[in-house]
C-alpha cells in the first residue's frame, strides 16, 4: 500500500503513529460525528431515492457512488459534482495498484494506473488545501488543517494530503462492501428484512440523526453479522517487531506475516454454527463477539484499530435504513449466469 497511500495513519508505527492518531482523533469526537451524520443524511436519502429510476443497476456500484458522495461532502466539505467520477476512478486505481503482480510502471498496467491515481488525488487535495487552512469549516479536511494538540503539534500540508487520501479511501471503500453485504443478507433473510424495514419506517421521511441511528437495534445486529461473514478487509499484513512464538511456532523478528480476521470470524470455538447467518449472536444475552479479544475484528485491533469505526457504522446504517424505508417491497437476491460480472462504470480499471 505504501506507494499509493503513503503517510496514511495505518502505515505509521509507535510514537509517530500515536502522535498522528491523537491529532486525527479530534475529527472523530461525538460532536463531529453528529455533524457528519447531519451532513450526509440528506445525501443518502436523495441518492437512494434516485435509484428507483434505474432499478436494474448493480447495488455495489450504486453504493460506491453514494458512499463517495458522502465522503466528498462530510470529509471534504465540497459540493458533489462532475469531478466525482474522476476522483472515484483514481481511488479505485490506487486501491488496485497494491495488488499488481508486475510492480513496475508499465504503461497501461495496474501498478502504473495506481501511481497515476495517487498523483491525481495528490493534486486534487493540494489544490484545495490553502482555502481549508484559511477557513473554519466543520468538514474533516478543514479539521485536519487546523487541528492542534495541547502541546502545539499539528499536521504539515503533506500530512494533511496523505491522511485525506487514506481516509477518503477507507471511508467509502470498506463502507461500500459492508452495506452491500448487509443488503445481500437482508435479501436472503426476509424475516430480518421486515424487522429492519419496520424499524426504519418508524423514523419517518427525514434523515436520521446520530441518536436515531443509535436506536436502530435490528440493523445494528444485521450489520455486525454481515461484517463477520464478509470482512471488508479479510487479510492484514504485519511484521514482527521481536522474536516470538505463536502456537508453538517460532517467528523471528522482522518477519512478514498475515493476520486473517475472516478465519477468526468462522472459528467454531468462538461462534455457534459459524456458517449460519445469525445476527442474534450479537445480542446482549449472547455476545459471542466477546468470546475472545479477536473473535470479531472487522475493524482490526490493538493500537491500529480503525479510527473511523464508529463513523463507518453510522454511514452503513444510514444507507441501509434508507434502502429499507424506500423500497416498496422486499429486496430479492439476484443470480447471474456463471462467468458474468456486474458492469463496471469506471472503465479505466479492471476492478470487480
Amino acid at each position: 500500500m505504501g506507494k499509493f497511500f503513503e503517510g496514511g495513519v495505518m502505515l505509521k508505527d509507535f510514537e509517530e503513529h500515536h502522535l498522528h492518531r491523537r491529532i486525527l482523533q479530534q475529527a472523530f469526537t461525538r460532536d463531529r460525528l453528529s455533524g457528519y451524520v447531519e451532513e450526509f443524511g440528506h445525501i443518502v436519502r436523495d441518492g437512494v431515492g434516485a435509484w428507483s429510476a434505474k432499478p436494474e443497476a448493480p447495488l455495489y456500484w450504486s453504493l460506491k457512488d453514494l458512499t463517495l458522495d458522502v465522503a466528498t461532502a462530510s470529509f471534504m466539505g465540497m459540493p458533489i459534482g462532475t469531478d466525482t467520477t474522476r476522483i472515484n476512478r483514481a481511488f479505485v486505481d490506487a486501491v488496485k495498484g497494491g495488488t499488481a503482480i508486475m510492480r513496475y510502471p508499465v504503461p497501461g498496467g495496474r501498478w502504473a494506473r495506481g501511481l497515476n491515481g495517487r498523483k491525481v488525488l495528490q493534486r486534487h487535495f493540494a489544490a484545495a488545501l490553502p482555502a481549508k487552512r484559511r477557513g473554519d469549516g466543520a468538514d474533516l479536511f478543514s479539521i485536519l488543517c487546523n487541528a492542534t494538540t495541547e502541546d502545539g503539534e499539528r499536521f504539515s500540508d503533506a500530512d494533511v494530503v496523505n491522511h485525506m487520501i487514506f481516509l477518503m479511501m477507507a471511508a467509502h471503500d470498506t463502507s461500500t462492501i459492508t452495506a452491500t453485504a448487509a443488503a445481500y443478507y437482508l435479501a436472503k433473510h426476509p424475516q430480518w428484512q421486515e424487522r429492519a424495514r419496520t424499524e426504519s419506517l418508524a423514523l419517518g421521511d427525514d434523515p436520521a440523526n446520530l441518536e436515531a441511528l443509535e436506536r436502530l437495534g435490528t440493523l445494528d445486529l444485521v450489520i455486525k453479522e454481515a461484517l463477520r461473514m464478509v470482512a471488508p478487509i479479510p487479510l492484514l499484513a504485519r511484521m514482527t517487531v521481536r522474536d516470538t512464538d505463536v502456537l508453538g511456532y517460532r517467528i523471528p523478528a522482522r518477519t512478514f506475516i498475515v493476520v486473517n480476521p475472516q478465519q477468526n470470524h468462522f472459528d467454531p470455538e468462538c461462534w455457534t454454527d459459524p456458517n449460519t447467518f445469525d445476527p442474534e449472536r450479537f445480542n446482549d444475552d449472547r455476545r459471542e463477539d466477546k468470546s475472545h479479544r479477536y473473535a470479531w475484528m472487522p475493524f482490526g485491533g490493538g493500537v491500529h484499530k480503525c479510527i473511523g469505526e464508529y463513523f463507518g457504522m453510522l454511514e452503513v446504517k444510514q444507507c441501509c435504513t434508507r434502502c429499507c424505508a424506500t423500497t416498496g417491497g422486499p429486496f430479492q437476491p439476484t443470480t447471474r449466469r456463471t462467468g458474468t460480472t456486474a458492469p463496471n462504470p469506471y472503465p479505466s480499471t479492471d476492478y470487480r
